[in-house]
């Protein structure tokens, strides 16, 4: 007798919509994602984190069976042991209410460390997945503000982690394709970060607004970002906003400021100063300046300066950050096109895409459709013919890569 073949999360998940009478859109309401989200899921393109999963459950009222099929499939236990390994339940948000509601002195330090477990998973998964979790923290952490009871000083902590909480949530958010909701944190973040008069996170708030904003809002966003935080931020703090502004500039074909505060940005990473950093910028260092670096020569269209830097980066970046590192070899990409190097920039595009694959992301996407559109003079190249049937076997997989054409 043959052994019972066990459904998978796709087909169960699509057996149980129908059963409910729910359309794929009526589902991503429910859930609170995108429609072609839900679409990959069901059609196994895509595997569900413990935390989609049990949304999804929870929506379609399967009793864990979701939650099970997930976990027991390859793709779901390799998110769900990263999740774990982080320190945290895999779909139970933070319950320090449940004691009553005084909020010690401590508590907000509890946060930090918790927030700053979760700002790691980052590095390995793209928003879509980080997403739910991320805005779970904001909202608890908006409802011990609200509801606790606790000294004029825990407020102020507690406004700074809901500040940099907010920050994470919205960037992820940006991530996964969500920017009307990024730009709603980033604004909770200003707001948060100001009345906990935290000037760090303010400036970086204001760093992550001019990020989504294009023209002259743009550069003045960025600009405000670096005069909010002045000279007295820490070294890191101030590289990060710097090379956020000159990113600005360069996008609005400002060279010289551009240059301006790359020069900054690197006089900051010289500093000498021995204060401790903020963990939100733990990722903050050389690599990222060159990362920069490059990224704003590409965007101006000055090979010579952008190809050295993004190569000496991308030589340090490991292929466990799968999405960062597709970004920057598509960057490079970019600069080798210009340099009229179109065989190193099919070697590039390649190298993306196989990064890019299993990401959680719709930036990649959009970055690879805007090479593409830059390859198609060069169609009649051997190498480019190669690498656009490769693409349309990945495209299949992914179903994401035209959504966000342009963006950074």
């Amino acid at each position: 007798m043959s052994k019972p073949v066990t459904p998978s999360f796709a087909d169960r998940m699509r057996q149980l919509r129908a059963e409910r009478g729910l359309s794929i859109r009526a589902l991503a309401k429910l859930t609170f994602h995108a429609k072609t989200y839900i679409h990959e899921l069901e059609t196994g393109r895509k595997q569900p984190t413990p935390q989609v999963a049990q949304r999804i459950d929870d929506a379609l009222d399967a009793g864990g069976v979701l939650t099970m099929l997930a976990a027991s499939q390859p793709d779901g236990v390799r998110r769900r042991d990263l999740v774990a390994a982080a320190g945290f339940a895999a779909v139970l948000p933070h319950t320090l209410l449940v004691s009553g509601r005084k909020v010690g002195a401590d508590v907000p330090q509890q946060l930090l460390d918790r927030t700053a477990r979760l700002r790691r998973i980052d590095d390995y998964l793209g928003g879509i997945d980080t997403y739910p979790m991320y805005a779970t923290e904001v909202e608890s952490t908006m409802r011990l503000v609200r509801e606790g009871s606790y000294t004029e000083a825990t407020g102020r902590s507690l406004l700074s982690v809901l500040a940099e909480q907010a920050q994470m949530a919205g960037w992820a958010a940006f991530d996964g394709g969500r920017q009307d909701d990024a730009d709603r944190l980033y604004r909770l973040s200003l707001d948060a970060a100001r009345d906990s008069a935290d000037e760090a996170l303010a400036a970086n708030a204001f760093a992550f607004l001019a990020y989504g904003a294009t023209g002259r809002t743009a550069t003045e966003t960025a600009a405000a970002a670096c005069d909010a935080a002045g000279t007295s931020a820490t070294p890191r703090v101030r590289l990060l906003l710097h090379t956020r502004a000159a990113w600005a500039y360069a996008v609005s074909g400002h060279a010289a400021d551009a240059a301006a505060h790359l020069g900054i940005g690197a006089a900051a990473l010289a500093d000498d100063d021995e204060r401790p950093e903020p963990d939100w910028v733990y990722w903050v260092d050389q690599v990222e300046l060159e990362i920069m670096t490059g990224r704003c020569w590409t965007v101006l269209h000055r090979p010579v300066r952008a190809i050295p830097a993004l190569e000496r980066a991308l030589s340090a970046y490991e292929d466990t950050h799968g999405r960062d590192k597709a970004l920057y070899l598509l960057w490079l990409a970019d600069a080798y096109l210009d340099a009229n190097e179109i065989e190193h920039a099919c070697v590039a595009v390649r190298k993306a895409m196989k990064l890019a694959a299993g990401v959680g992301s719709v930036r990649p996407g959009g970055r690879l459709q805007a090479v593409f559109d830059r390859l198609d003079p060069h169609a009649a190249l051997p190498c480019v013919a190669d690498l656009k049937q490769e693409a349309r076997e990945w495209g299949r997989r992914r179903r994401t890569v035209a959504t966000t054409s342009g963006k950074p």
